[in-house]
């Protein structure tokens, strides 16, 4: 029976029940017929018995999804998972360059450019920009962060952004995040997609291009923006981040970069503070007033204090700064070097940023640094050092200022 023009279609329900509705591709039921069977031919039935050919159904109910929803197949080069494919470049391309300087301990990061971002502002377009974290570590205190485009879904920024007091180790188990960002000035700033690239894949001196899609893995929402369910949760997952990592894990607070030469003729221990890289910001306005603190453990007499200049309103100051301290060598196998870097607050208490112990006691490259310094008398040795959130117990009990 022809239908009039602008008729709805309906379909019985045998015929739609005889759907497949599992998740994946529809797939017809094989030999539809001898379910859901129709009347024979006649006057009454008005159509032909379908049962009498099941094997005219077969081939069609064989035959590829692929074919069936009328799709290109592998031989004719297209891609299987076009799905996932498609998901993942909705969000957009990101191109840029890594270069780790050894000689320099730095890393050179240049954003470069960004295709198919996924429009975030009611005009279609998005205001991108690009932000680096070192992961494990302290966001705030290693966050780079490019210039907004704004109205383009295209951007294209060609800014080098650096990391400084890169050292070996971290190329070997450190992660570079980055993501890209809408900003919006009347509300929060909206996560688009990231990309994280393990350091590992980078060699010395030789700069790496990466164009590569972005990934929808949206980070944990902040704290006082959650419920007291949701803290809950997001707490138990930051302590089970920490429990993978290892035992002993201290939050990172930036770096320091020190110089350490026993000289012979003075006989002393000379200690010079080069600078701090990426300190964590301790003031509202996302900056601190950071100064550097040092002593010689054990003091009996107290008289080991010295004490940097305070630089204004930086994360990544200089300071160029030397302290002498007059003591035999064979002394110094039984001290320790505490260096703490504090926020100056007018009015009040200061804060503690980070530090770091030099000594027999200590581990790592702080350990080697010190060790170095003791089997190499007048060889002026310049290390960095992670500053970590442990307040050494000496130092705690200390006046801030």
């Amino acid at each position: 029976m022809r239908g009039r023009r602008g008729d709805r279609m309906t379909i019985n329900i045998q015929e739609h029940m005889a759907i497949n509705v599992c998740p994946g591709p529809i797939r017809p039921i094989r030999q539809i017929s001898d379910y859901f069977p129709r009347p024979g031919p006649g006057p009454e039935g008005g159509g032909r018995d379908f049962r009498a050919a099941p094997a005219r159904l077969a081939p069609l109910a064989l035959a590829p999804p692929a074919a069936l929803l009328g799709a290109t197949t592998p031989e004719d080069g297209a891609e299987v998972d076009s799905y996932d494919s498609d998901d993942t470049t909705a969000l957009g391309m990101l191109e840029f360059d890594l270069l780790y300087d050894q000689a320099s301990c730095t890393l050179h990061c240049s954003i470069l450019r960004a295709k198919g971002l996924k429009p975030m502002d009611f005009n279609g377009l998005a205001d991108p920009y690009v932000k680096l974290h070192l992961l494990p570590g302290a966001c705030k205190a290693n966050k780079l962060k490019t210039k907004t485009q704004r109205n383009t879904l295209n951007p294209v920024w060609n800014e080098d952004l650096t990391y400084s007091g890169i050292t070996d180790d971290d190329i070997t188990h450190k992660v570079l995040r980055i993501s890209v960002c809408d900003e919006d000035k009347l509300s929060h700033n909206e996560f688009i997609g990231e990309i994280r690239v393990p350091l590992r894949r980078l060699k010395p001196s030789q700069k790496k291009h990466f164009n590569i899609c972005l990934e929808r893995q949206v980070p944990l929402a902040s704290p006082s923006s959650m419920s007291a369910a949701l803290r809950g949760i997001s707490c138990y997952l930051k302590e089970l981040e920490q429990a993978e990592q290892g035992p002993g894990l201290l939050e990172e607070r930036g770096r320091i970069l020190l110089s350490l030469s026993y000289s012979s003729r003075r006989r002393g221990l000379l200690v010079g503070i080069v600078r701090c890289a990426h300190l964590a910001a301790m003031d509202v306005n996302g900056y601190s007033d950071p100064y550097v603190k040092t002593y010689l453990r054990p003091d009996v007499d107290k008289k080991s204090k010295h004490k940097t200049c305070v630089k204004k309103k930086t994360l990544n100051p200089e300071f160029n700064e030397d302290f002498f301290y007059e003591m035999e060598l064979s002394a110094l196998a039984t001290k320790t070097l505490e260096v703490t870097v504090w926020d100056y607050d007018i009015g009040k208490s200061n804060d503690f940023i980070g530090g770091v112990s030099l000594g027999p006691g200590a581990r790592g490259e702080a350990r080697k640094h010190w060790s170095d310094c003791l089997q190499q008398p007048d060889a002026a040795l310049e290390r960095w050092h992670t500053l970590t959130s442990e307040l050494p117990p000496a130092a705690g009990a200390l006046p801030s200022a």
